[in-house]
């Protein structure tokens, strides 16, 4: 609030210097005209330059309220004779700032009528002062270098009034562009924020209730004959619940919250928690064989990604494929990071379930899972493949580029 006052201020002090220097000219240009002195008192060239000369000082507060005044005030002057003949464009000089400022702050075709409204009655004001009150007024006393010449004041008249609007116009549509651009850049960040949040959903809930669906049919079939398994897998349905719940509530604060989208930190998981994403495939009854080889560290979004992409592939082969087993291969070399996860497919020749690739499965290609593994890998600028085996199973493939400095390639 307070830098708002501060820039208005100063640009108030601004336009107020700008009407005294306009007046001093006007002012200066009525005492000591190119061409016959006006009938007026000299005192008088003062009042009327300030006149004049004052809506340049107010032009930011009522910009259009000021252009008539100053278009006004100059027609009414040049009419009585109260201007430097030879030199009336000067008394236009305060419309000419007016209109640039109401050029800036109104479309342009009300600026344009604004504009042409002001040279026609400065054409008509200027040929009233050469035809009736030039002939009464007395010769100079010396020849002047700029005698009066109608065509020439109209002339820059006009041409200032048209300058002064073209780059009016041309400012208000820089910042009516940039405004627009701003406000599409803001609209986009966000757009992406809220893809990258449904996918950390995605993620995050997809693979947590595969496994509590999976644990859950263990319970129940197994109830009567061996409670100790149901005690089990229990225990893994409420801790992977509380972990499930804590993470969306996290996401979900995000969303929430008043702050930047771009700026707001959403729990980043990373290649330290790959093991327990084994683990819970493990508990599921997926022989997982998890190698991570690093020799170097990535940066937290690709880590991030690596760790997602793991994630999405171990519950697509809890979901559809069952207990089998699975190789998990991530391995690091410090300018790129490649993940592998093969499954061996279902075991005893069973088929996959019927909604195979609803969810981006193996087979498919239309659900989220395959969707989001692949936009992580091309966010990156790297390559993303999944399909079946020839010997049986299924395959998901990813490369991660980075630089040596540790950001994304």
């Amino acid at each position: 609030m307070d830098g708002t006052l501060r820039r208005l201020g100063g640009r108030d002090v601004v336009d107020g210097g700008a009407a005294i220097v306009v007046a001093l000219l006007v002012g200066y240009a009525i005492v000591d005209p190119p061409g016959p002195s006006p009938s007026w008192p000299a005192w008088s060239a003062w009042p009327v330059a300030a006149v004049l000369s004052l809506p340049v000082a107010l032009r930011r507060h009522r910009p259009r309220a000021m252009l008539v005044w100053a278009c006004a005030a100059a027609v009414s002057a040049t009419v009585a004779g109260a201007v430097a003949a030879g030199a009336i464009w000067l008394t236009f000089v305060p419309a000419v700032l007016v209109l640039y400022q109401v050029a800036t702050t109104v479309s342009a075709v009300r600026s344009a009528t604004a504009a042409a409204a002001c040279a026609s009655a400065a054409t008509a004001a200027i040929l009233v002062f050469y035809d009736r009150v030039l002939p009464g007024l007395a010769p100079a006393a010396t020849p002047s270098e700029m005698p009066p010449y109608w065509p020439v004041e109209i002339g820059v008249t006009c041409v200032l009034l048209v300058v002064a609007w073209a780059v009016g116009a041309v400012v208000r549509w820089k910042r009516d562009t940039t405004a627009r651009l701003v406000h599409h850049l803001a609209e986009a960040a966000v757009s992406d924020e809220r893809r990258r949040i449904a996918r950390e959903l995605h993620d995050v809930i997809g693979h947590s209730m595969s496994l509590i669906a999976v644990k859950a049919t263990v319970a129940n079939h197994v109830a009567d004959a061996r409670p100790q398994e149901v005690r089990a897998a229990l225990a893994v349905i409420e801790q992977t619940s509380r972990s499930t719940l804590a993470e969306i509530h996290r996401v979900l604060g995000l969303l929430r919250s008043d702050g930047d989208l771009r700026e707001a930190p959403l729990p980043v998981p990373g290649m330290t928690g790959l093991p327990e994403l084994a683990a819970h495939a493990r508990s599921a009854g997926v022989e997982v064989e998890l190698t991570v080889r690093e020799e170097g560290v990535p940066p937290a979004g690709v880590a991030l990604s690596v760790y997602r992409i793991v994630q999405q592939a171990l519950t697509n082969v809890v979901t559809h494929t069952g207990p089998t087993r699975c190789v998990v291969t991530v391995d690091v070399d410090g300018r790129a990071a490649s993940i592998e996860v093969v499954d061996d497919g279902p075991r005893n020749g069973r088929p996959p379930r019927a909604d195979h690739g609803v969810d981006a499965g193996h087979g498919g290609h239309g659900g989220h899972g395959l969707i989001g593994m692949r936009e992580r890998a091309r966010m990156y600028g790297g390559t993303f493949s999944a399909g079946p085996r020839p010997q049986g199973g299924f395959r998901v493939a990813a490369r991660l580029p980075y630089d040596p400095e540790g950001t994304p390639a």
